[in-house]
């Protein structure tokens, strides 16, 4: 039992559990006694639960022997974080903040998991074919992926992978759920299977020279927790301040769901420090796309730590098998923001993740459970057969969108190697595709329901990634740290339907109406009305007829997060959305 009653739910048409952009969520209902800790730990039970302790200063010796003075088990320090991973019983909790005034937050060491996979040819949609061919692939930049490991002896990453390091605690690097091969291979396959001469169709991936860092941090069934991933960032940190000349993207292809403020939580103080350290984060936005269990139409379910204004947070758009991305739509499935508490504009922009074909990571979890994934060789070799490749497959998610984005970086970095993450983030957003398609549907194959989507700020962002475009560009952001942090909205009570953008959150000054960065620009006129007014329309989550929907994403209600983030775990709807794709 919780400390506050939870109102469960089922989570529709979704894939997640992080696991790899799939989700296993808990919400947040009320404070349990005190505001240094997290509303989801039980403070009345005996039971040991695995808690992440935050602190001023520190950890200390002396921290740490006055958490084992209240019966803690020490799992590991998260420097990062100034914070230790620990067992506890829940009702030493209050004690240990009693006998130690320098703790500043407990929070659950929450369970992360994927949002998804896929990879296709269809990388024209964003330009990626025009990038490679003007000779740009990456080269001389790292990709840590934060994933379940990855395949090094996949011929289409062999050699490519510079370090591995296993924080899962099951003592091996390689990737035995299949997300994270997958992930690497969007991010920098070289095609080296489907380079042949009977090779119909090649699976390049967008950076296909960058060197990749597999730091696996989701086990052999694509689950994880908040500590591995912390110290996994604590680990790319380290080896930037080493080799300050090198460049780093880390991409979390993850989430779970937003509990409390970025401002405190953990796993988003972790990402922050990556990126003042100067590193790129990119993270997929969630899958969430299609709940609607309380009339919100997947508004408000970005999944953390996409919900942190500094990283560049990923949507995913559905390329339609098609080679032009005039006829491009949002998946239904991918997470719309604002961010709940918080109230960040997110995602930052949007990327082909639906049906994506890319590396297979040999006898993984997902091949062995879904082989209907794997590609038919006919699909790639001409008179190849009806026999499943060997070496790829297709899923959906928004794990699949942001890793090209993240090659996309790769290559705004080769050009240029002296932009800061700022000046990437904002520069990839300014030159996003703005003509969106701006209503459309989809329908779940297996279910039979279609779901609607209008292509506003929340769920396209600043638009569809355009590589060359970005290349193209010389606009230069503020190089400050923060320069370019995604701003928040607020909310008018005089008219319920409609919201405005923040256009300065707090240090960010990319956003302003006087600067280059104005929103007429950045977000173009479809997904802006006025300049600064959301397009919600009066029929929509926010239009005039709205009622519980509007009230929990702008948490009016007591317990906002009760009913977007249930208690219910339900992963196979997310694999639903990973295998089989939005149609």
């Amino acid at each position: 039992m919780k400390t506050v009653a939870r109102q469960k739910k089922t989570l529709q048409g979704v894939s997640g559990a992080i696991i790899a952009m799939l989700v296993v969520l808990s919400p947040v209902l009320g404070w349990a006694g005190s505001n240094k800790i997290d509303s989801d730990l039980d403070t009345t039970k005996s039971t040991r639960t695995d808690v992440i302790v935050l602190y001023k200063d520190g950890p200390s010796d002396l921290h740490v022997t006055k958490a084992k003075g209240r019966g803690a088990t020490i799992r590991q320090h998260l420097q990062l974080v100034k914070g230790t991973a620990m067992s506890l019983a829940g009702n030493q909790i209050q004690n240990l903040l009693s006998d130690d005034p320098n703790i500043t937050y407990v929070a659950p060491d929450r369970p992360v998991h994927p949002t998804g996979e896929a990879f296709t040819p269809n990388f024209v949609a964003v330009n990626a074919d025009m990038a490679q061919s003007a000779g740009y692939d990456g080269s001389t930049v790292y990709v840590d992926v934060l994933d379940s490991g990855i395949d090094v002896n996949h011929p289409d990453l062999a050699s490519r992978v510079v370090y591995s390091q296993d924080f899962t605690g099951e003592g091996t690097t390689d990737d035995l759920y299949g997300h994270g091969t997958h992930v690497a291979g969007i991010i920098a396959g070289n095609a080296a299977k489907s380079t042949c001469w009977n090779c119909t169709v090649q699976y390049m991936g967008i950076a296909p020279d960058v060197q990749l860092v597999n730091l696996r941090v989701l086990d052999h069934n694509g689950a994880g927790k908040d500590s591995n991933v912390i110290a996994a960032i604590q680990t790319a940190i380290s080896w930037q301040q080493q080799h300050p000349n090198d460049r780093h993207i880390i991409n979390l292809s993850l989430g779970r769901g937003v509990y409390t403020s970025y401002k405190q939580d953990p796993l988003d103080q972790a990402v922050e420090t990556a990126w003042k350290a100067g590193i790129v984060v990119v993270v997929a936005a969630g899958n969430y796309g299609r709940d609607n269990s309380v009339g919100e139409h997947g508004y408000g379910t970005i999944t953390a730590p996409g919900n942190d204004p500094y990283v560049i947070t990923v949507g995913a758009m559905n390329t339609l098998g098609t080679m032009s991305r005039a006829d491009d739509v949002p998946t239904s499935y991918s997470s719309k923001g604002p961010t709940m508490i918080d109230h960040v504009v997110k995602p930052d922009l949007v990327a082909p993740g639906n049906l994506i074909v890319s590396t297979l990571g040999a006898n993984a979890t997902l091949d062995t459970l879904y082989p209907s994934t794997q590609v038919p060789k006919s699909q790639y070799i001409s008179n190849g057969g009806s026999s499943p490749s060997p070496y790829y497959m297709t899923l959906s998610g928004t794990s699949m969108a942001a890793p090209v984005v993240s090659g996309a970086a790769a290559m705004l970095w080769q050009q240029h190697p002296n932009l800061t993450p700022d000046q990437i983030k904002a520069r990839l957003m300014k030159t996003a595709y703005k003509n969106l398609v701006q209503y459309s549907t989809a329908t779940d194959p297996s279910t039979g329901i279609t779901y609607s989507e209008q292509a506003d700020i929340f769920t396209v962002g600043a638009g569809y990634l355009d590589i060359n475009a970005a290349l193209q560009n010389s606009d230069l952001a503020p190089t400050t740290v923060g320069a370019a942090m995604s701003p928040t909205v607020t909310y008018s009570t005089n008219y319920r339907g409609v919201t405005t953008v923040s256009l300065v959150s707090g240090s960010s000054v990319v956003w302003g109406t006087s600067v280059v960065w104005g929103t007429s620009v950045v977000w173009g006129t479809q997904a802006l009305v006025n300049g600064s007014s959301v397009v919600w329309g009066t029929s929509v989550v926010w239009g005039t007829s709205t009622t519980e929907g509007f009230s929990v994403v702008w948490g009016t209600t007591t317990s906002p997060l009760s009913v977007v983030w249930g208690t219910a775990t339900d992963n196979s709807e997310a694999t639903s959305v990973l295998t089989k794709g939005d149609n």
